[in-house]
């Protein structure tokens, strides 16, 4: 019997893949559970263009995350923190911050996770670094420290 896999089943396959099973297996296990459907027509061509579907939003997502990268990678940060006379800061600038600034400045939501900062910036100055906005892109960013008026 042919069923469409609603969830990853160990051994079977994968979400979304039409495996054929035995009968019993089928319908004792797979379709009792909810874990699996009967592979009609209908149901395959739902389950093709489920999958158009995902592809367009993926390739809209990228298409997103390219025009975010050139953005960002244009415009360079700007953090004002406080610093001691010898341009050493009080503290460290966090990823926590950068994100904050990207969105401030530029209007760009990024996870701080996704900013790869390698040197902890403890000092006024320039650094570059690298968000990942996609598993496709990277962007490289400049991240301008500079003093803070007291």
């Amino acid at each position: 019997m042919e069923v469409i896999l609603l969830k990853d089943v160990k051994g079977t396959g994968k979400k979304g893949e039409v495996k054929n099973v035995s009968d019993g297996y089928a319908r004792n296990f797979l379709i009792k559970k909810g874990i699996a459907k009967e592979a009609t027509s209908s149901a395959k061509k739902e389950l093709t263009m489920k999958k158009k579907a995902q592809k367009r939003e993926e390739k809209e997502i990228l298409e997103e995350a390219k025009k975010e990268k050139e953005i960002l990678e244009e415009n360079p940060i700007e953090i004002k923190e406080k610093a001691a006379e010898d341009g050493r800061l009080f503290g460290s600038v966090t990823t926590k911050q950068i994100a904050k600034a990207i969105e401030n400045q530029l209007g760009i939501k990024v996870d701080k996770r996704k900013i790869n900062q390698t040197i902890p910036m403890r000092s006024l100055g320039t650094q570059k670094m690298d968000v990942k906005l996609h598993k496709d892109v990277l962007a490289e960013i400049t991240v301008r420290v500079l003093a803070k008026n007291q």
